[in-house]
């Protein structure tokens, strides 16, 4: 079969609860997303509110609670929010990359060779088999290695180790205090065995919520090398379909799995910072113009909360003290700003008792955004055009 580009969105979207709310329960939700992005705390929330019928922040805030959800780095060496039981798969699908990022490259300016980090990696999991936080995991460290070297070697140890962050409140359940708890079920670190058979069930996990997708697509997703990727698909054969690309590239997916029509419509919506509908994919044209990328991922790594029309990013919004603010960097029908005030309302309404100034830290890049239409999208006033204050040339 033939993809069109369009086709690929489409499926996308569906796949991850975009193109309808869907009912069910935060951990299933999660599951179907596979990964939910988290290096917010607010955006699983958000992130949630955007794909499920009727969603209950306490429900998520009593996940985070009982250990069903965790909150850790097991893929693309970030932030997410997966389901207890599949991290320790997830994070050994990572390890190499993850030993040769954060302990070999991380760490080598220290000093320190990488076999010798990952034995203070093992003190550290050990050392917090029960809640520790950051500044006592340092200490720890500088038991061993003096002040100086700890303070060197622990940014590149906490960002490998299978550290959990354990949730201390906060109106998403997480706040800026940070503390850290071994994963339960203790990932094997330094197998490559294990990481390759974890690997296979990582693409058949990645495909289910976000195929069909390439082999570059399934590498940016787990940040693992392409040829590793290529090697799972390989041994994983007939359990994988393929299909044919708008320009001729080989996607895999699974075999039973749906794959909308081009024109199936997609409602608006006002997404998460860092949603992986953006970030999930090599070619990320599939959910971002070509031409917007750059405004709307920063060159720090910041992905803005976005605007979604039609499938495709449009622009940005943010909260203010009138109500969410959207600049569009396309050109969007009448229609296209009455969904997206309806979702405002709705935002504004779901924000109201947990921080209804969401993402505020990041509002100093609205200073640097190109030209746009910029509405205000009350709740009391429907959508109305209005100037950007304070702009200043991209």
């Amino acid at each position: 079969m033939q993809l069109t580009a369009d086709q690929l969105n489409r499926a996308t979207l569906d796949r991850q609860s975009l193109l309808r709310r869907r009912p069910g329960d935060v951990l299933a939700a999660v599951r179907s997303l596979v990964a939910v992005q988290a290096q917010s705390p607010a955006s699983p929330y958000i992130g949630l509110w955007n794909r499920l019928a009727d969603f209950d922040p306490a429900e998520l805030d009593a996940a985070f609670t009982s250990g069903d959800l965790v909150r850790g780095n097991p893929i693309r060496m970030t932030l997410h929010a997966v389901a207890a039981d599949e991290y320790r798969s997830f994070r050994e699908a990572t390890e190499p990359s993850l030993y040769a990022a954060k302990l070999g490259g991380r760490i080598a300016a220290s000093g320190m060779a990488a076999d010798d980090a990952a034995v203070h990696a093992a003190d550290i999991l050990e050392y917090a088999s029960e809640v520790r936080s950051a500044r006592d995991c340092e200490d720890r460290l500088a038991e061993e290695l003096g002040p100086e070297q700890a303070k060197a070697v622990w940014p590149g140890i906490r960002q490998y180790a299978p550290l959990l962050r354990v949730p201390l409140g906060g109106p998403w359940a997480f706040n800026e205090k940070v503390a850290y708890l071994a994963a339960a079920d203790r990932p094997a670190l330094g197998d490559r065995d294990a990481a390759d058979a974890a690997l296979e069930r990582l693409v058949l996990r990645y495909l289910s919520g976000f195929g069909p997708a390439s082999v570059p697509d399934v590498a940016q997703f787990a940040m693992v090398q392409r040829g590793r990727v290529k090697h799972a698909v390989k041994a994983l054969g007939d359990r994988l379909a393929q299909h044919e690309g708008p320009n001729g590239e080989v996607y895999y997916d699974l075999p039973e799995a749906h794959i909308p029509d081009s024109d199936t419509p997609a409602p608006p919506r006002l997404m998460a910072m860092w949603d992986n509908v953006f970030l999930a994919y090599h070619d990320r044209s599939r959910t971002i113009p070509p031409e917007m990328r750059t405004t709307v991922i920063r060159n720090n790594g910041d992905v803005l909360p976005m605007i979604l029309v039609d499938g495709r990013a449009a622009g940005v919004w943010r909260t203010t003290a009138e109500g969410i603010e959207a600049t569009a960097f396309r050109p969007l029908t009448d229609d296209a700003w009455a969904g997206l005030a309806d979702e405002a309302a709705a935002l504004t309404a779901f924000l109201a008792d947990r921080d209804p100034d969401v993402y505020s830290r990041y509002r100093h890049w609205w200073q640097r955004l190109p030209e746009g239409e910029t509405v205000l999208l009350s709740p009391r006033l429907g959508f109305r055009a209005r100037p950007r204050a304070g702009r200043s040339p991209p």
